[in-house]
């Protein structure tokens, strides 16, 4: 996992009540890094917070950071149920 990665999941683990259950996957899709961020199904909502607000300030943070190596990244928010 690249250093975003590990920025997505610090943050998300500050945010969990089950903190051990967070998992981010990271996959290169046309030209572009998707980050999925794998959390407990109490805590995906705590992470996506009201009106997706703290979900969107996630994002932006990865979009920045991701710019600034020149490169493009996105991130999707997923129950740990569905972890492939």
């Amino acid at each position: 996992m690249n250093d975003i990665g590990n920025m997505v999941a610090i943050v998300a683990r500050a945010l969990a009540d089950h903190p051990d259950q967070v998992d981010v996957a990271e996959s290169e899709h046309r030209g572009f890094t998707l980050l999925e961020l794998y959390m407990a199904p109490g805590d995906l909502g705590r992470v996506i917070g009201r009106q997706g607000r703290t979900a969107q300030a996630i994002r932006t943070l990865v979009s920045l950071a991701a710019e600034r190596q020149g490169r493009r990244a996105q991130v999707e928010f997923r129950e740990a149920g569905n972890h492939d």
